[in-house]
């Protein structure tokens, strides 16, 4: 995919969380992308699906108490002051931001 700062930021995220086996960024200035490698088991990758919460038209922000646990065992991600984080690093942190997805 393209490479931008927040995409990286989102990618090291799920790395964090266990979906990304590997993940390079490739290419010098204009052509940067990023090589992300996805976890498999049993043949079936890791991510199930994705529901995207913030958009340009409608932003949605949380605080940290009211970070909800997302289903099947997915995550949550979080732009928040300290970086993007998942929504299990955002409680522990005490930081909430700005919703951005949710994966399962």
């Amino acid at each position: 995919i393209p490479y931008s700062k927040f995409k990286h930021e989102i990618a090291r995220a799920l790395e964090r969380a266990g979906f990304v086996t590997r993940l390079e960024r490739k290419g010098k200035r204009v052509k940067k992308v990023l090589d992300i490698g996805l976890l498999f088991r049993d043949k079936k990758p890791m991510v199930e699906g994705v529901f995207f919460f913030s958009r340009p038209s409608r932003r949605r922000y949380v605080p940290y108490r009211e970070i909800k646990f997302p289903r099947r065992g997915g995550i949550v991600v979080i732009s928040t002051p300290k970086g993007v984080l998942t929504g299990k690093e955002a409680r522990k942190e005490k930081v909430g931001g700005e919703l951005i997805a949710e994966i399962w």
